[in-house]
């Protein structure tokens, strides 16, 4: 299953029904709408809806990785479609940093994003089964924006800023540029 932009019904912070539109191999003939119930408060950790903010959803295999503002600020939060539960990203998210744009890969384990710390955006990986988070572009000294990752997790795609132009870039999960030829 490929990656699939999400959006929400409604626009603002009183829409709160998520619906996702599942894909099979075939392609849209396939597909199904399925709806998750709402909570409100925000406090079900097996719920996926909730009255708060929620952001840039990137779809995965049975992964559902976005930005909310449920916990006070601009987390990542990792949704198991599968067991309609959400998953825990211990040593991810902090308070002095501000979430966008994730990208997970088909398994689950690798997610990319792009996050805002003391002023200055960067691109991250985080391995969940291992809790590692890594700055992928700590030593760029350009603005950087929208990673993708690729589906077995091995490249990191985003857009950097070089004299007002904007260029894309490929990554290692490793932090090495990639040359394109």
């Amino acid at each position: 299953m490929g990656r699939s932009g999400m959006g929400r019904s409604g626009m603002g912070r009183s829409s709160w029904w998520w619906s996702v539109i599942l894909l099979g191999l075939g392609g849209c003939a396939s597909g199904r709408l399925v709806s998750f119930p709402a909570d409100p408060g925000g406090t079900n950790p097996s719920s996926l809806n909730s009255a708060f903010g929620e952001n840039s959803p990137a779809l995965a295999g049975r992964w559902l990785v976005f930005v909310s503002d449920r916990r006070g600020s601009q987390d990542l939060l990792l949704y198991d479609i599968q067991d309609r539960r959400m998953v825990e990203l211990p040593e991810l998210n902090a308070f002095d940093t501000i979430a966008a744009s994730p990208s997970i890969s088909e398994d689950g384990r690798w997610i990319a994003f792009a996050a805002s710390r003391q002023g200055r955006t960067d691109i991250y990986l985080y391995d969940r089964p291992n809790r590692q988070l890594r700055n992928l572009t700590q030593t760029l000294q350009l603005e950087t924006r929208n990673p993708q990752i690729s589906a077995d997790g091995s490249r990191i795609v985003f857009e950097i800023e070089r004299s007002g132009q904007w260029d894309i870039a490929v990554y290692t999960r490793e932090g090495q540029p990639i040359e394109i030829p």
